[in-house]
């Protein structure tokens, strides 16, 4: 429902951060950058974008290793990934302890802090800690853990082992995934949305027109007609 707002809401003023691309290629370029590569963070702190990388790099690696407890036959490049990903969890826990030590420790991001934000970094360092405490201190059965998650994907309803690792790392991620839609955590879709990272800069050719601006009076002569569809 929040993206669906979010391709729903207009842009009404041209707003491209600058250097901006001139070409929708180019925005598709600058996209890619930016979420693949943290480009604006780079440019801005360096520190904050070494630990943002250590957490959602490492935690995509443990996230698609994680693909061997819905799949069956496990696919060759998951089955490839999973020393990779035990060792990615350790980049996730360093990045986040870096960006919890930043919230505490530098003033203005403490004075703009809200408790949500430590709520969320919080919930993650549960997350990761109690996945870490199941691999090195409290082994669980695995082969009835990914039976319940087959079951449960077909809707059948299999014994999950009752150890409190593995309640406590469920629990911690059912919590996440019912917060995720109402927190700041949208802003990994939301940045498909921004209209300062996703603009063509255009405006000295193209005049730009909401939809829902579109019944307002005809522009006078000389000023090019809007880009179709914007």
């Amino acid at each position: 429902m929040k993206v669906a707002r979010y391709a729903r809401t207009p842009a009404p003023l041209k707003i491209p951060v600058s250097p901006a691309p001139r070409t929708k290629r180019g925005v598709w370029f600058r996209m890619f950058r930016e979420v693949a590569f943290f480009q604006s963070l780079f440019k801005s702190n360096r520190w904050i974008w070494v630990f943002a990388v250590l957490f959602h790099f490492g935690m995509l690696l443990v996230l698609l290793r994680h693909l061997r407890y819905f799949t069956q036959p496990v696919w060759w490049w998951v089955d490839l990934i999973q020393p990779i990903g035990v060792y990615a969890s350790f980049a996730m826990l360093a990045g986040l302890g870096g960006l919890l030590l930043r919230r505490i420790v530098v003033p203005r991001i403490r004075y703009i802090s809200s408790p949500s934000d430590y709520l969320m970094l919080a919930l993650f360092l549960g997350i990761v800690i109690s996945g870490m405490g199941m691999k090195f201190l409290m082994p669980v059965d695995i082969l009835a853990v990914k039976q319940f998650f087959l079951g449960l994907m077909r809707f059948q309803i299999n014994e999950l082992p009752a150890q409190p690792g593995v309640l406590i790392h469920l629990g911690l991620v059912a919590i996440l995934m019912i917060i995720f839609p109402i927190s700041k955590l949208l802003h990994a879709p939301g940045v498909f949305f921004a209209p300062s990272r996703t603009q063509v800069d255009n405006a000295r050719e193209f005049r730009h027109l909401s939809a829902w601006a579109s019944q307002l009076p005809p522009l006078p002569e000389g000023i090019p007609e809007p880009e179709e569809g914007k």
